[in-house]
C-alpha cells in the first residue's frame, strides 16, 4: 500500500458508508423479511438495521476489502478480497435479512469506491487540511432532530479520516508489531467507551456523535503512534496538495 493510501482508503471508506446511508433512508426500501418476522431468526434480525437496499455489510466490505486490495496490486489480495467479500455478501442472502438486488447493488456501489480508493489522492496540507472537517462537522451540527444516527457517524468518520495524516512507520518485529496491535486497541477501545458512556440525549446529537467518532479516528491514527513512538518512529510522507490531488492520473 502506498504512502497515505490508508488515510485515502479512510475517507473513500466514510463516503461510501454516508452513500449507503443516503440510499437506504431516501428509498426506504423495505426488509424481505417485513411482512412475515418469522422468516429469519432473532440473530439475523439484529444484524439488519434500518432499510434494506442497498445492502450495507455487502458494499462496506467490497469498499474495504477490495479497496485495499486495489491499492496493494497483488493477486493473492485480490483472491482473498474476493473470497471475503463473496463470503460477506453470500451470508446476508443466508440470513434473508436482503434481497439478491439489494446485494448486487451494495457490490457495484463498494466496487465503485474501492476503484476510487485505489487510485484518489486527497489532499493533506494547508487550508484543506481543516477546512474540510470543519465544513462536515458544520453539516452534523444542522442536522435535523430525529436524523438516523448512521449520518453522524458518518460524517464524524469523513472529518476524522480527511483530518488524520499518519507519518509513523509500524514496526518490524514481531514483538513491536504485538505491542503496538494491543496497547492500540485498549486505547482506541478506551477512547470509545469512553465517549460512548456520555448521556443518551447527548451522544446521538448530530454534531457530538460526529465528533466522537472524529476524534476516535484521530486517536488511532495519530495519538496510538504518538505514544507508541519508541516502536513507530516518524517518517517523512510526502504531502498531497490540491493542485496534486486534481492532477493525479488514474492508474
Amino acid at each position: 500500500m502506498e504512502s497515505g493510501g490508508g488515510r485515502n482508503l479512510g475517507v473513500v471508506f466514510a463516503g461510501s458508508y454516508l452513500v449507503n446511508s443516503a440510499l437506504k433512508y431516501g428509498l426506504n426500501v423495505p426488509r424481505p423479511f417485513a411482512d412475515d418476522p418469522g422468516l429469519v431468526s432473532d440473530a439475523a434480525r439484529a444484524t439488519a438495521g434500518g432499510p434494506s437496499l442497498p445492502s450495507g455489510h455487502a458494499q462496506m466490505s467490497a469498499t474495504l476489502w477490495a479497496g485495499i486490495a486495489a491499492q496493494v496490486r497483488r493477486p493473492a489480495m485480490w483472491v482473498a478480497a474476493a473470497v471475503l467479500i463473496a463470503l460477506i455478501a453470500g451470508s446476508r442472502l443466508a440470513l434473508g435479512v436482503h434481497s439478491p438486488v439489494d446485494v448486487l447493488v451494495g457490490l457495484l456501489l463498494g466496487g465503485i469506491a474501492a476503484w476510487v480508493a485505489g487510485r484518489a489522492a486527497f489532499a493533506d496540507a494547508g487550508t484543506w487540511r481543516w477546512a474540510v472537517p470543519v465544513v462536515v462537522l458544520l453539516v452534523a451540527a444542522v442536522l435535523p432532530s430525529g436524523t438516523p444516527r448512521e449520518f453522524g457517524t458518518g460524517l464524524g468518520l469523513f472529518a476524522g479520516f480527511w483530518y488524520a495524516r499518519p507519518s509513523f512507520a509500524p514496526p518490524r518485529d514481531l514483538a513491536g508489531r504485538l505491542i503496538v496491535g494491543v496497547v492500540g486497541l485498549l486505547v482506541v477501545f478506551a477512547v470509545f467507551f469512553g465517549l460512548g458512556a456520555l448521556p443518551g440525549a447527548v451522544k446521538d446529537v448530530g454534531l457530538v456523535r460526529a465528533l466522537r467518532y472524529a476524534v476516535l479516528v484521530v486517536v488511532a491514527v495519530e495519538g496510538v503512534p504518538a505514544v507508541l513512538r519508541r516502536w513507530m518512529p516518524r517518517t517523512s510522507l510526502p504531502t498531497v496538495t490540491p493542485s496534486q490531488a486534481e492532477t493525479t492520473p488514474l492508474r
